[in-house]
């Protein structure tokens, strides 16, 4: 039987790597897989006593990640950018670190932290359409017009681009509060992967 750990602050309980079994040590395997990193994040753990939810967001991480439609460094700024707008200080933390590793220079890492507005964020005027559009995913989605599509689309993004972009947002949007909701989103001292930095 797997063993579940209580971590201060967390609201579930978690089932540590060595102790996963069956659909739920498969899976850790995969996320290790598409992650690239050595351990299984806590974000993914926070379902690890419901494999079949698990599964879930193992499946929708994997299908952006795991994808090449968007470069991964946009993917990352996006994943960044709207954990930043929905106030999740544990995925901004880890997804600024993946930034980082895939080419975001210290002056966007510091604009994802620091900036108010999608505006202030120092992107290319092809980029700044589109991370208008995905910041209005997180700001309201039910404000998007077919003008807002319309001007990624003539910044030179296609429908395939503009959709993973959306739903990248709309990812993250989940991430974010499933993260927040069970308590390990209040601190980016919590990501064990935004330490990596530090290492």
């Amino acid at each position: 039987m797997e063993t579940t750990t209580r971590q201060p602050g967390i609201r579930v309980p978690l089932i540590d790597e060595d102790q996963a079994q069956g659909r739920t040590a498969e899976l850790y395997e995969e996320i290790k897989a598409v992650t690239g990193l050595p351990f299984v994040p806590d974000m993914f753990r926070l379902t690890s006593t419901n494999p079949r939810l698990l599964a879930v967001v193992v499946a929708g991480y994997g299908g952006i990640f795991g994808g090449d439609t968007l470069p991964r460094q946009l993917k990352e700024l996006i994943s960044a950018w709207t954990s930043k707008l929905n106030g999740c200080p544990y995925c901004v933390g880890t997804h600024s670190w993946f930034l980082s590793q895939f080419g975001g220079s210290d002056e966007l890492l510091e604009a994802v932290s620091d900036a108010d507005s999608v505006e202030d964020l120092p992107v290319d005027e092809r980029t700044l359409p589109l991370m208008r559009l995905v910041t209005k995913v997180s700001t309201g989605s039910y404000k998007i017009t077919d003008a807002d599509w319309e001007q990624a689309a003539a910044a030179g993004w296609t429908d395939a681009e503009m959709l993973e972009a959306v739903f990248c947002a709309c990812l993250f949007a989940f991430i974010n509060r499933l993260v927040d909701a069970t308590g390990l989103g209040s601190s980016v001292d919590r990501s064990r992967i935004a330490r990596l930095g530090d290492e």
